[in-house]
């Protein structure tokens, strides 16, 4: 076909067109103003084909019209790594390449795992130099091991002394959760009733911070004197520590409910406890785990202060059995023990608010999708 066209004569431009760039001037005559046959027509048709796609890009395969409009990603990868931005811009097309062809960040378990190692790496860093810190000065500062054991031989100790830490443990990971059982489902009846009845939050409200102001050392010797050496009055004092700061918590979040949803659900006839359990309750919940995360960090020390007023077994009969045998090593052991507790029920709740309100997760994702974009 191109050798074919090269045999057809060109049609030449008009003198009066081509001297003052009109356009619209007619043709002279003895000037062929279109093609006379078929073959001229096809030609011209394929010299048309051919300069469309050097101006917008490789043909279609299908032969079919608006390749850019069909094929946009392909065709401007191709565009965008061969040519130079100069020359993508110069044929009409954006210099840079849409959002869909730019390399999306790395997604799948090893960038969550990196995420999750810059987030621990700084704590487990500390921790570290502590520890260091601490080992040096029990070895090198002439310190009894009797006064301060270091962090190694408190380790060596409680290796060896697993079996009467785990035996105590059990009865105050029992009394930990029983309690903190009982002072959730306390915290959501009294929040809720303060949050029907008006009255009744400024006649509990002043009595509940009076219980918060109590010593725990003083009050908890009462209360097993009251109640006993069993289970109850550990949960009762774990209840009494924990229940204050959900409870609060969750009448803040009843109160932050938007007004237009509550007005709307009233309009189409809703009933005071529909209203709740569909707006004020959700709307809480962000409130209820700032509150779980505070209150579960007080539950394994209450535990441990009601055993140390008296018990069979726990942790705090355990430590005050050592400290009478001038043991700080074993002391420290148990210490442990209550901290990787501590750190095990806060990790619980977290997971537990994750599962709970996962669109709190997706929200912090899309904001931070920009973040990625742009570095």
């Amino acid at each position: 076909m191109a050798a074919m066209c090269d045999s057809v004569p060109q049609e030449q431009p008009s003198a009066i067109g081509e001297g003052r760039g009109d356009s619209r001037s007619p043709p002279l005559r003895g000037v062929r103003s279109g093609p006379q046959s078929g073959r001229e027509a096809n030609c011209l048709a394929s010299r048309t084909t051919n300069a469309r796609s050097d101006s917008e890009g490789p043909a279609n395969p299908a032969g079919q019209r608006g390749v850019l409009s069909r094929q946009p990603l392909n065709w401007l990868r191709v565009r965008h790594s061969s040519t130079s931005h100069a020359e993508v811009s110069k044929a009409g097309v954006p210099s840079h390449p849409p959002l869909a062809c730019r390399p999306s960040p790395p997604q799948g378990g090893r960038s969550a795992l990196t995420t999750a190692f810059a987030k621990l790496a700084p704590a487990a860093i500390s921790l570290a130099l502590v520890l260091l810190a601490w080992e040096l000065y029990a070895r090198l500062g002439g310190i009894a091991p009797t006064v301060l054991p270091a962090p190694s031989h408190v380790l060596a100790q409680a290796w060896e002394n697993r079996a009467a830490l785990a035996e105590n443990t059990l009865p105050t990971i029992r009394a930990t959760l029983a309690g903190f059982a009982c002072s959730l489902a306390a915290a959501f009846v009294l929040s809720a009733l303060v949050d029907f009845l008006a009255p009744l939050r400024r006649a509990l409200f002043p009595l509940l911070i009076a219980s918060q102001t109590l010593p725990l050392v003083a009050i908890a010797p009462l209360v097993v004197l009251w109640f006993g050496f069993g289970l109850l009055p550990k949960i009762l004092l774990v209840a009494l520590v924990t229940f204050f700061p959900m409870m609060v918590a969750l009448v803040e979040g009843y109160a932050a409910t938007s007004a237009e949803i509550s007005q709307m659900l009233a309009a189409m006839g809703t009933g005071r406890w529909r209203i709740f359990w569909l707006a004020r309750l959700p709307s809480a919940l962000p409130y209820f785990f700032a509150g779980l995360r505070i209150s579960i960090t007080y539950a394994v020390v209450g535990a441990i202060f009601a055993e140390y007023a008296g018990a069979a077994k726990g942790l705090g009969i355990y430590m005050l059995s050592a400290k009478n045998n001038f043991r700080p090593d074993l002391v420290l052991a148990a210490v442990a023990v209550s901290s990787a507790l501590t750190l095990a029920l806060f990790g619980l709740a977290v997971l537990v608010q994750r599962l709970a309100m996962p669109w709190e997760r997706a929200g912090r994702d899309r904001k931070a999708e920009p973040s990625e974009r742009r570095s």
